[in-house]
């Protein structure tokens, strides 16, 4: 007989990190799908869905059905979710699964029914929501059920959320559309811009993650990288630098350092006073583009620091809320005893 296991999902605008009570992270898969446009099918979801993108022939599209930490693609999510839920349980289950689901703090609350919605169609039991900077906090050690204040800083594919958390609660926080994603399409506008090359997703997301840095590097590094000829239509090889990254990226960055000036602002004396003593601490993906730690550090006076396995820091927070469900009210989790408090 197979029982179902409680489980939590970080579902990601770029990627869905799975984990199931009593195993740890058990899925870590693109959140792409492709579907067959004749026939409205679903072909594939996740890792072989994302060797399709920007490949496929005329009848078959790759999709992200999540843009900006929200869904865009009910449909596809909920198949996508689905998938996941099957696989992470490992086949058929008797009972349905609990399932946690993180969503950025700035999320409205037709977004909010929509995941809820999602989530139980793709068959879960009960669906309960946490914020994604409370489950970083959680997943980075920070102990929020201090009356301490602490700054989170989540960077993830399609939202930065940026939260000052105290009593196991947020006081002030701010979700920005600018994050992972964007920083590739940047590099890709910048490529276009000062090279008259074009380059594909891909491509932007190498010279990111290899020589991306939104402060300056000690040393120039560069990388070999192939792109099509605005000119010519052909195929061009050439060379980026990291000092032409950093120019690249110095927009988003710069929004984001606003966010977490606007969210300080807006914070109690006495907690600026506890996240002065205690640093920052960043997570998520877009947080481990070089640099990161010492641009916001430099503009803020705070110490800054990016947490151990930054990546995975959501989806370990989810996890560990877990064991609290059965104190939970079904369909919300932390947002719900916040909404009790204000209101």
């Amino acid at each position: 007989m197979v029982f179902s296991r409680d489980i939590g999902i970080d579902l990601g605008t770029a990627s869905i990190l799975v984990y199931v009570k009593g195993k740890g992270i058990v899925l870590r898969e693109p959140s792409v799908v492709a579907v067959d446009k004749a026939t409205d099918k679903v072909l594939k979801v996740g890792i072989e869905a994302q060797k399709m993108l920007g490949r496929t022939p005329g009848n078959i599209i790759a999709i992200r059905p999540l843009r900006g930490g929200v869904i865009s693609d009910y449909e596809m999510t909920e198949h996508m979710i689905k998938n996941f839920i099957r696989r992470a349980m490992g086949g058929f289950s008797l009972i349905k699964p609990r399932v946690v689901i993180c969503v950025p703090s700035g999320i409205t609350e037709v977004e909010e029914r929509a995941v809820i919605d999602a989530g139980r169609q793709a068959g879960a039991r009960s669906v309960f929501l946490i914020e994604e900077p409370i489950a970083a906090a959680i997943g980075a050690g920070i102990k929020i059920e201090e009356p301490d204040g602490n700054m989170i800083i989540d960077i993830g594919g399609g939202t930065t959320d940026v939260a000052v958390i105290s009593l196991s609660n947020i006081v002030e926080s701010s979700s920005i559309k600018m994050a992972g994603d964007d920083f590739d399409e940047y590099i890709i506008k910048y490529i276009r811009r000062k090279h008259n090359v074009l380059i594909g997703e891909r491509t932007a997301e190498d010279l990111k993650i290899n020589i991306g840095c939104v402060f300056p590097r000690p040393e120039e590094i560069s990388m070999e990288i192939k792109g099509r000829c605005l000119m010519t239509g052909l195929p061009r090889i050439f060379t980026v630098t990291s000092s032409e990254m950093y120019e690249a990226l110095e927009e988003p960055a710069t929004r984001i350092v606003e966010a977490i000036h606007s969210v300080l602002e807006r914070t109690p004396p006495e907690l600026v006073g506890d996240i002065s003593t205690n640093g920052i601490v960043l997570t998520g993906g877009g947080s481990l583009v070089w640099g990161f730690a010492e641009l916001i550090q430099s503009k803020t006076g705070i110490d800054t620091r990016v947490a151990d396995e930054a990546v995975s820091c959501v989806v370990y927070g989810t996890g560990k809320t877990l064991d609290e469900l059965g104190n939970m009210t079904d369909g919300t989790l932390n947002l719900s005893r916040r909404k009790q408090m204000l209101s």
